[in-house]
């Protein structure tokens, strides 16, 4: 059947376009609602989110704050931008008129001129403490006020030249007050270390009571004259010339504790006419580990005497008895040089030991300040190649050279001594008395001390004298031998220090004194332990142990010099 035909103009119905539905109204106003409730809850979740976000941190700006807090302070200061430097430049002229407004009697100006002051070192404490710049909120306001106190300063007729007039004054008076402020200083520290404790001179006065109370002391110093040890070579000889009862124990203590055969030590020690019967005492009473000690008074060596020997002569002059003893001293000269020790003949006898001891053969010398910590029985078997004296040098660096110590300008050094030599030290010394009388090393010494009757070649003390006596003559020994610088230095390495044979409290810190080091002191103290046993007229408590310290600054002598006490002193080791 044909298709039908729709009329010319119009669609066939399935070609034709559906008819459009419009939406009710309230369906448009539901979908606007959800739109705006949705963008709502979008705004308000995007805040929740940019609330809780973590800091995000920025590393370049944390180095430059980290950088920023580390400002070098003294750099601040040097700067001539920094406000540290403004300040402190202000506050150094407001000190300046300070003194000025009070010598005028101005005491307002001057306070408030000292008010701001406080203000300005307290901002710079805070930039030291904080290590913040300071900034120009911060500076301003002191600056401004600072500057307006100045110009009413110079407003009151301060004005330049008077500032500087009176500055200069005050200059010169405080190097005045300074200069002898120092001066006074180095007496006071002198007299300290040439001083003796109240209660050492208590024990010294003490034991030689009892020497001269007890006439078995000195029936029993008179058999020990007499031992054969003493001249005997195959033992080991010690000698020591001190007047100083505890330090002279300390070092025979210490070196017979640390002897692997302290029965085989023989100390021969010198002492003057004040202290023979204490040091004569102390050394009757106490038993050393066996060892043999000697003690002998300076006034028997009769010929050491104005004939023979220069340095007697000179003491005998009025002259040398004025510079060491008078009360009047020169100021130019140093005030440690005037130290009556540096020509004791006490300290001098160090040049006469083949005289003292024409028997031996060799012998090593020992201070009374040191402290022995190993076997010094080895040195006796060090070879010395045919010199006098073994020493530890001490030119590690240039200062201790020969030219410290000695005038190189007078002709007499020059012409004869290399100014680079190394110097040495004296303390503990290895002497070969067989080549000394080979050399004549105290005709020498005798020399040299003539030359030097003006103190044109060296100043004083021993150690120049001995470096001319021994030139030539003395063979270094192991730096470990012997350590000095315990009696002013205060740096010395622990390791070396515990390495030494000997240590050296040389210098004006003794360890006797309470101007000791007291880094250094136990060194001293724990060769010094002593266990007494003491009757009194008192009934006191028997067995009781003391230290050094305790028997020095205890009870022990507290009684009156006229109670009498009997010592029975045993080492404690």
């Amino acid at each position: 059947m044909p298709p039908v035909r729709s009329a010319p103009g119009r669609r066939a119905p399935e070609f034709r376009r559906s008819s459009r539905r419009r939406l009710p109204e309230w369906i448009w106003w539901l979908v606007g609602i959800f739109l705006v409730l949705g963008l709502m809850l979008f705004v308000l979740h995007h805040n929740q989110r940019e609330h809780f976000r973590p800091p995000v941190v920025d590393k370049g700006s944390e180095f430059e704050e980290t950088h920023h807090e580390k400002v070098n302070f003294t750099e601040e200061l040097l700067s001539s931008t920094s406000f540290a430097r403004q300040l402190t430049d202000q506050m150094t002229l407001a000190k300046a008129y300070v003194v000025l407004a009070k010598e005028h009697g101005n005491l307002q100006l001057a306070w408030e001129l000292s008010s701001q002051i406080r203000n300005c070192q307290r901002l710079l404490s805070e930039e030291a403490v904080s290590g913040k710049a300071i900034t120009k909120e911060e500076a301003h306001p002191i600056i401004t006020r600072l500057a307006r106190l100045i110009y009413k300063a110079q407003d009151s007729h301060y004005d330049i030249s008077t500032t500087i007039v009176t500055l200069k004054s005050l200059v010169n008076a405080l190097e005045e007050r300074a200069k002898a402020a120092v001066v006074q200083t180095a007496e006071f520290g002198q007299l300290a270390a040439e001083s003796v404790p109240k209660n050492l001179h208590c024990l010294t006065v003490k034991l030689t009571e009892e020497w001269l109370q007890n006439p078995k002391h000195r029936g029993r110093s008179e058999e020990h004259r007499n031992s054969t040890r003493l001249v005997d070579n195959n033992l080991y000889h010690f000698a020591i010339f001190s007047d100083n009862v505890l330090a002279t124990s300390v070092v025979v203590n210490s070196t017979v504790s640390n002897a692997n055969h302290p029965q085989q030590l023989v100390f021969h020690v010198v002492t003057d006419r004040v202290h023979f019967g204490a040091m004569s005492t102390w050394f009757l009473i106490n038993d050393f580990k066996g060892c043999t000690v000697e003690v002998r008074c300076i006034d028997e060596f009769t010929w050491l005497n104005a004939a023979a020997s220069p340095l007697v002569r000179q003491l005998s002059e009025m002259e040398t008895q004025g510079f060491y003893y008078g009360d009047s001293k020169n100021l130019e000269r140093e005030i440690k040089f005037h130290n009556p020790k540096f020509v004791s003949l006490l300290n001098h006898l160090r040049f006469y030991i083949p005289q003292i001891l024409p028997n031996l053969e060799k012998v090593v010398f020992l201070d009374d300040d040191v402290v022995v910590q190993k076997d010094l029985t080895q040195l006796f078997s060090i070879e010395l190649h045919g010199n006098v004296i073994g020493a530890v040098e001490t030119c590690l660096e240039s200062f201790h050279r020969y030219h410290k110590y000695l005038n190189f300008s007078h002709p007499i050094i020059s012409s004869k001594i290399d100014p680079h030599t190394c110097g040495w030290a004296f303390g503990m010394n290895i002497f070969d008395l067989i080549a000394w009388r080979k050399a004549n090393a105290t005709a020498l010494y005798h020399y040299w001390q003539e030359q030097n009757a003006d103190l044109l070649l060296w100043r004083t003390g021993t150690l120049p004298a001995g470096l001319l006596t021994f030139y030539g003559l003395m063979e270094p020994l192991d730096r470990r031998w012997h350590v000095l610088g315990l009696g002013y230095d205060v740096d010395i390495d622990d390791r070396l220090i515990e390495s030494a044979a000997v240590v050296h409290y040389n210098g004006n810190m003794k360890p006797w004194l309470k101007l000791a080091i007291r880094r250094y002191k136990y060194i001293w103290e724990r060769k010094s332990a002593i266990t007494v046993h003491h009757e009194c007229v008192m009934p006191l408590k028997l067995g009781a142990s003391v230290s050094y310290m305790e028997l020095l600054f205890g009870t022990l002598f507290k009684k009156s010099f006229g109670e009498i006490f009997t010592y029975n002193l045993d080492w404690k080791f």
